[in-house]
């Protein structure tokens, strides 16, 4: 990377630390807290009965064996884990407006791992394309958290396709205790992942955050062009003069979206689906208060 790349990259960093800074502060910290405050109680050690302790935490096994009552004895587990796992293929190189999907990945990652650390939890990364392309191991700290974003925004993969499976697996080795994950995507991928994303699923707290854009959805009239896939390189020229045809490619996105998001219903995760370029603080407030009421 040169020095005019360095620049722009730590003007970029330092835009989304300064435009999180407010969604952190005022709005996700609090609502992540409760969402994500119950870690349970984790197992400390065994040790001899005495009066006054609850019976019900007797350990049997250990009482017949030593001939003495001993109980078990557990602490509040603090700390939580967080991983982030994220798309970084070249379908994210797509933005109508302002906004990149890769860009907005990024913004909506680091607000997560803000308020992570502000939750005095740890934060891990996974950047994947068509293999896992990075892992950053969970710490806490801001200054780990700005890696974390520089991460996101300047690797560049090795490959232009997309595969999950890869990068699910991963995770599942590298993290052998239960996490909250955030598996950050545009799912413009097949459903080979799905066996995965169960698997994952049972052992993570899993969370799929959708990433879109509108003009996705809703093709503009601006004539004949050259449309290319950014994954493939293949080309192939699309008439948006058509109304038909301009109709035709939004349902397509809109039954690739129903079917990505009954998969993953269908798993037991929730859905967070977002779109480059607009607000994403309500669709999080949402599922935040969805999650604190199953509690």
């Amino acid at each position: 990377m040169n020095t005019l790349d360095h620049k722009e990259l730590l003007k970029k960093v330092r835009r989304i630390q300064i435009s999180t800074k407010h969604a952190v502060n005022d709005v996700f910290a609090g609502q992540y807290h409760s969402t994500f405050k119950g870690r349970g109680m984790e197992f400390d050690e065994v040790r001899e009965y005495v009066p006054g302790d609850d019976i019900r935490s007797i350990d049997w096994n250990v009482t017949a064996r030593t001939g003495s009552p001993h109980i078990k004895k557990f602490v509040e587990e603090r700390e939580m884990t967080v991983m982030l796992v994220v798309d970084i293929s070249a379908s994210h190189l797509f933005g109508s407006g302002a906004q990149m999907k890769r860009d907005l990945a990024a913004e909506v990652a680091a607000v997560l791992a803000f308020s992570a650390i502000r939750n005095n939890d740890r934060i891990g990364l996974i950047l994947f394309a068509e293999e896992v392309e990075k892992y950053i191991p969970p710490k806490k700290g801001t200054r780990h958290v700005l890696r974390l974003v520089r991460e996101m925004l300047s690797h560049q993969p090795h490959g232009k396709g997309t595969n999950a499976a890869p990068a699910l697996d991963y995770l599942n080795h590298v993290s052998t205790r239960r996490n909250v994950t955030f598996l950050i995507s545009d799912f413009m991928f097949s459903d080979e992942y799905e066996p995965l994303l169960k698997i994952t699923a049972r052992r993570h707290d899993l969370i799929s955050v959708v990433i879109g854009d509108k003009r996705e959805i809703a093709w503009p009239d601006i004539g004949v062009v050259n449309w290319r896939d950014a994954e493939t390189g293949e080309q192939v020229l699309v008439d948006t003069s058509s109304r038909k045809v301009r109709e035709q490619l939004g349902l397509e996105q809109t039954r690739r979206a129903e079917a990505v998001d009954e998969m993953h219903r269908k798993a037991g995760i929730d859905t967070i689906r977002l779109f480059a370029g607009e607000p994403y603080d309500k669709q999080f407030i949402k599922f935040f208060r969805q999650r604190a009421s199953r509690r």
